[in-house]
């Protein structure tokens, strides 16, 4: 399977913007260090400078246990794939990871319906979305984890990160504004179940819904730590179904011991 390289676009002979380029490339590689050790206060909070844009045509693989370094390039879907929130599948991505595979340093542009599709565990370091279509990323790994170190996203009307297999989601120093949920469990998935286990920290939510959203009824466990929220309910656990219907929410917001775990959750961010 052919690795699609931003790299190799455009012009590379010119000394300033080489120079620019490593710059960008330098600091993402702090970002990601900052994201994955904890050596950073608090999530990066501004949309990071592009590198430039690469339009592409179809979503680009990552193999399994693949590592794709994007240079922090802003990527579009050339044409659009972003039908708001009308569930456009894998399809629609800008970015499709097999298991166990690696994303780092991309910015994914308005354009991309689907944005980040992993159909195992996978490791996303300091992606971004500047403008959420449907949803930012899909994990619909079987079992095992998946973390998403750093980076952020904007302008989600729904949820920013859909968790639809199982095990569990790491979500490290991210940061989120302008958001309906940052990270949802599917509630009404064909075949749903679980457990899944969400642990968010470090984490800045501006703006916004719920941080998580689990199932009670399948044993799904949301734990957010030392992370600020300046709006919205931490967690809500909810009756997730198999049959494609609305699931209910399930008690109050807030943790309540069992589903939804919330320690050092500040306000003024």
């Amino acid at each position: 399977m052919s690795i699609y390289d931003p790299n190799l676009e455009g012009d590379q002979t010119s000394l300033s913007s080489t120079l620019k380029f490593n710059s960008i490339n330098m600091k993402a590689s702090a970002l990601i260090l900052a994201a994955i050790t904890g050596a950073s206060a608090a999530a990066t909070t501004t949309l990071p400078a592009s590198a430039g844009v690469s339009n592409v045509p179809t979503a680009i693989p990552v193999p399994k246990g693949g590592k794709y370094d994007g240079g922090m390039k802003r990527f579009e879907r050339k044409p659009s794939t972003c039908e708001g929130q009308n569930e456009t599948g894998e399809k629609a991505a800008s970015f499709i990871l097999e298991d166990g595979a690696t994303l780092s340093n991309v910015i994914i542009g308005a354009s991309s319906g689907e944005g980040v599709h992993c159909k195992g565990t996978c490791t996303l370091n300091n992606v971004w979305w500047a403008d959420v279509c449907e949803d930012a990323a899909t994990f619909k790994q079987k079992s095992g984890t998946s973390t998403v170190n750093g980076g952020g996203a904007f302008k989600a009307s729904d949820k920013i990160l859909q968790f639809n297999g199982r095990g569990t989601l790491n979500v490290n120093n991210f940061y989120a504004q302008d958001y309906g949920k940052l990270v949802r469990n599917c509630g009404n998935c064909s075949g749903n179940g679980g457990p899944r286990n969400i642990n968010i920290k470090g984490v800045v939510a501006k703006n916004g819904g719920e941080l998580c959203g689990v199932n009670h009824n399948y044993g799904d466990v949301c734990t957010i730590t030392d992370s600020c929220q300046n709006k919205g309910k931490s967690c809500q656990a909810y009756t997730g179904n198999d049959q494609k219907k609305e699931p209910p929410k399930f008690g109050p917001a807030g943790d309540n011991g069992k589903s939804c775990l919330v320690k050092s959750l500040r306000t003024n961010c």
